[in-house]
């Protein structure tokens, strides 16, 4: 019989495992630099499903996975839209949708930023044409940032807030 004790006393057996992404930590030092030109410390972002299939949410949510940790980059996820510097829509918008999508946009603070996730949320995706649907979120509201994709990856979606954020602080320069 096995003395239970000598499980505890005995020397652990664990991997030494270190996986690093280099082109992720390139990204997270970008985003990190261009936060605050624009959005003070952080960015903070409401994410809005507005009718889609979830793949693009999985994916949303990815980015804060330990892997990726987003958190750490100065972006957090928030809960209420008045907390929110961006709005980021997946999903076709839905007929039945759009008015809480208008409802979301419109209790977000100025400045305010709209950044469409997923073929779907683009122009409708597999979805355009439907009797349910109205199309992608540009139908209803002023995008500043399109990430194609079905769905796109946590990287592409990185790609995009960083472009957004170079488009944004050039606009806070210029004045526009």
């Amino acid at each position: 019989m096995v003395n239970p004790l000598s499980l505890f006393l005995r020397k652990k057996v664990t991997e030494t495992f270190e996986f690093r992404d280099e082109e992720l930590e390139a990204l997270g030092t970008e985003i990190k630099k261009e936060i605050p030109k624009v959005f003070g410390h952080s960015l903070a972002i409401r994410e809005l499903d507005s009718g889609s299939d979830n793949s693009t949410e999985i994916e949303i949510s990815n980015l804060g996975n330990p892997h990726y940790d987003v958190e750490r980059f100065g972006i957090s996820f928030v809960a209420s839209p008045r907390h929110a510097d961006v709005l980021m829509v997946t999903g076709a918008v839905t007929l039945n949708m759009a008015g809480a999508v208008k409802k979301t946009y419109e209790a977000m603070p100025s400045p305010k930023f709209v950044v469409a996730v997923g073929d779907d949320a683009c122009d409708g995706g597999i979805y355009k044409g439907s009797y349910a649907v109205l199309g992608g979120v540009d139908k209803i509201l002023p995008v500043d940032m399109k990430i194609p994709g079905n769905p796109p990856s946590p990287k592409e979606i990185l790609k995009g807030l960083v472009v957004l954020m170079k488009q944004a602080s050039k606009e806070v320069k210029t004045g526009v």
